[in-house]
């Protein structure tokens, strides 16, 4: 986040932002958290909590899958966003 955060690289694509819903298709077009059930951050986390805390209501395993990968895109997603950096400073 830092490096968008102080503007050390920045394209127009981010639209002012440094989410990682803003740098993701402006580095690594093609990859984004669209076709998920679970798209944000936010959601992921009151999801998880409430699955934590005993109040959700729903289909566990189903939504613990969709938690899952809305966290295995989150973590590709960085590795990208890194290798797109590399090559930038290669």
């Amino acid at each position: 986040m830092i490096p968008f955060q102080q503007r050390w690289y920045y394209t127009p694509q981010m639209r002012g932002s440094y989410s990682i819903k803003a740098v993701l298709p402006a580095l690594v077009p093609g990859l984004s958290y669209n076709d998920l059930e679970i798209k944000e951050g936010g959601s992921a986390s009151n999801t998880f909590l409430s699955m934590v805390n005993g109040t959700f209501e729903g289909d566990l395993q189903e939504t613990r899958r969709q938690l899952l990968e809305y966290c295995k895109m989150d973590t590709f997603a960085m590795v990208k966003i890194l290798e797109a950096i590399q090559k930038v400073l290669d």
